[in-house]
């Protein structure tokens, strides 16, 4: 196994163990919760948004490790954002995820998102590593819940 790809099933498991902005959010104005059905994994998320800006986010809830270290990941990315710059990272997190292997991934645009290149060799970890996002998406819309399969 290489050394990168080492670090990155570190910075994954750690993440799961000692996750970030783990917790409800109190002040929250939107919130949306998330199911995976595929592995059980379960979210909810509260976002603080004041002026189209994501000033603060705190996710809960149980899932493995893969979406457990995403949703931490996830909010330490969008923490500060506009809504719209946390949609577009999306997009690139989601392509990173789902495109050709032989594609090489811009690490510097995603930042630590990129750990999670891995797991497009494991199509279905991707539903793991996208829920915290699906219910991000469903929370800034004003929605509330959001799934991994589609209705």
């Amino acid at each position: 196994m290489s050394d990168l790809r080492e670090l990155y099933q570190e910075v994954i498991l750690h993440h799961n163990k000692s996750p970030r902005n783990f917790g409800t959010l109190e002040d929250a104005n939107r919130r949306a919760d998330g199911h995976n059905p595929l592995c059980g994994d379960r979210l909810s998320l509260g976002l603080k948004v004041v002026d189209g800006r994501i000033e603060d986010v705190r996710f809960s809830g149980s899932g493995c490790a893969i979406s457990k270290a995403s949703a931490s990941l996830m909010t330490e990315a969008v923490k500060g954002r506009k809504a719209e710059e946390a949609d577009a990272l999306f997009h690139r997190f989601h392509e990173l995820l789902t495109g050709p292997p032989d594609v090489k991934v811009d690490g510097k645009e995603l930042g630590k998102l990129a750990v999670f290149a891995g797991v497009r060799e494991f199509p279905v970890r991707v539903k793991c590593a996208t829920l915290a996002w699906h219910t991000l998406e469903a929370a800034l819309a004003g929605g509330e819940t959001a799934s991994t399969e589609t209705p």
